[in-house]
């Protein structure tokens, strides 16, 4: 039984090790950006060549109208947790909760993909709550 514990907390410790890269502090500092309406810091997790895409309408926009549809939608966010981070290879998922400034509570996947360590592409999978304010979709 020793053993399995054993074996257990070097796992454990393995994927916490693990999500303490910097993907996680690239993502990190994207919803940072949105908590903070701040177009700078998202804007500098980005690769030149970035694009965006979700079931919004959205399939791989470039990095310009990225700005004008999604992050004018910052203005609603006041929080964001970080639920369920994994990555693997080049490639981060999270599962994240948004809370809106009229404390409604919305749940996406997002996938990103990195390159040269940043961003090169999101691709959002939206959950339960999508409809928070300033969400035309």
């Amino acid at each position: 039984m020793r053993q399995l514990c054993f074996l257990l907390l070097i796992c454990l410790a393995n994927i916490c090790y693990a999500q303490d890269s910097g993907k996680e502090k690239s993502v990190k500092n994207y919803y940072t950006g949105f908590e903070n309406n701040n177009w700078k810091t998202v804007a500098g997790q980005l690769a030149e060549d970035f694009s965006f895409t979700s079931s919004n309408n959205d399939d791989h926009i470039p990095v310009d109208q990225f700005r004008e549809k999604c992050f004018a939608t910052a203005r609603f966010i006041k929080k964001v947790k970080f639920v369920t981070m994994m990555e693997k290879g080049n490639e981060l998922m999270l599962l994240v909760e948004i809370i809106t400034t009229d404390n409604k509570i919305v749940r996406n996947v997002d996938v990103y993909t990195f390159s040269g360590g940043k961003i090169k592409s999101i691709e959002v999978f939206f959950g339960a709550g999508s409809k928070y304010p300033g969400n035309k979709g």
